[in-house]
């Protein structure tokens, strides 16, 4: 399934009081998550095996390492993780690098919320506005990551450009 994202990822003094500005728009909260995500190497994009109590997916994305709100392709499959297919992309790929984390799933219609705590690096918010079937398009979904930026206050310096599997990377 091809989707249309666009998105931010921060790292932020008080994600708890993000929390807090978010539950006065009263949000679905789905729960929490602890997600391992295998990276794999690849020549084009991202692709990572998410696995998961809530989710569980092969996703692979493109997008610009660009701080703020940013554009994402995704192609998502979800996947019943006794399948068999992360020992194929490791057979095939091999693993670049694995992100533990520790995240709090929120939805306010199609934008979701994600408040991670991510092992060796820390704690992040990430907003990803989303359109699954094109309806909404990319101005509306850009409307609506902009707009949360702007509630949470997010300054520039507190935008990350890249993936969590980069940063790990970088350590």
């Amino acid at each position: 399934m091809a989707i249309n994202i666009i998105e931010f990822k921060a790292r932020v003094i008080d994600p708890e009081n993000i929390e807090r500005i978010l539950q006065t728009k009263k949000p679905v909260f789905a729960g929490q998550d602890r997600q391992i995500d295998t990276y794999f190497n690849v020549s084009d994009g991202r692709l990572k095996l998410r696995e998961g109590s809530i989710e569980s997916a092969l996703i692979w994305y493109d997008r610009p390492n660009d701080a703020g709100c940013k554009q994402s392709q995704v192609l998502l499959h979800k996947y019943e993780s006794s399948s068999g297919l992360k020992e194929i992309l490791i057979k095939l790929h091999g693993i670049k690098v694995v992100v533990d984390k520790k995240r709090r799933i929120y939805f306010i219609d199609n934008v979701k919320f994600h408040f991670d705590e991510v092992e060796g690096l820390g704690k992040f918010i990430e907003v990803e506005a989303i359109d699954n079937s094109g309806e909404l398009g990319l101005g509306k979904i850009q409307e609506q990551c902009d707009f949360y930026a702007n509630l949470f206050e997010i300054k520039p310096s507190e935008y990350i450009a890249v993936s969590y599997s980069d940063l790990l990377l970088k350590k």
